[in-house]
């Protein structure tokens, strides 16, 4: 092979291999990285889609609960509801024969559609009493919810126990029917 034809083949070579670079780079890494972000966004709305057939399917079940929920949260008056929630604080107590030493009620207005009535309640007992007492709580078909549960003793054997808890009330604001 002469050397001019060599020359040739290797100028077209690298002609060649500069073509198929600039191809790479202009034309397959961008439709490569087009699939991938198509194939994640496909893969995120089949997603989407199974996860709605899901609630579609629980959507009576989800409706009835979200009806029963907001039949139990607290009145729309303040004081109503704070006597309300004393008065089941009060049924808790003597249910569980713990004897409640303080309430301090307050009030958060944490968004346009619900506001949630913060307690402290302190409560003094054995360690059954102050169990029934946090039971009596949970089960209570009410919108309230334990956010802190703190104990401690009062005496050297454990016996005289404190109980310290926090506990928030739902109130909504606008109870209007949700949309079918």
């Amino acid at each position: 092979m002469k050397i001019e034809n060599r020359q040739q083949l290797l100028m077209a070579l690298t002609v060649a291999v500069g073509i198929i670079y600039a191809a790479d780079q202009v034309v397959i890494e961008p439709l490569y990285g087009w699939w991938k972000a198509r194939s994640k966004t496909v893969a995120e709305l089949r997603m989407q889609v199974k996860n709605g057939r899901r609630l579609i399917q629980r959507e009576a079940g989800l409706r009835s609960r979200w009806s029963q929920m907001r039949t139990n949260t607290l009145p729309d008056n303040h004081s109503l509801a704070e006597q309300q929630t004393l008065k089941a604080f009060d049924n808790w107590a003597r249910e569980s024969g713990a004897e409640v030493t303080g309430i301090t009620p307050q009030w958060n207005n944490d968004s346009p559609d619900y506001v949630t009535l913060n307690c402290r309640l302190e409560a003094t007992g054995d360690l059954g009493t102050l169990s029934r007492l946090v039971y009596d709580l949970e089960k209570d078909p009410m919108a309230f919810k334990l956010e802190s549960v703190e104990l401690s003793t009062r005496d050297n054997t454990g016996q005289q126990l404190t109980l310290d808890l926090q506990i928030s009330g739902l109130v909504l604001v606008a109870q209007s029917q949700p949309k079918p």
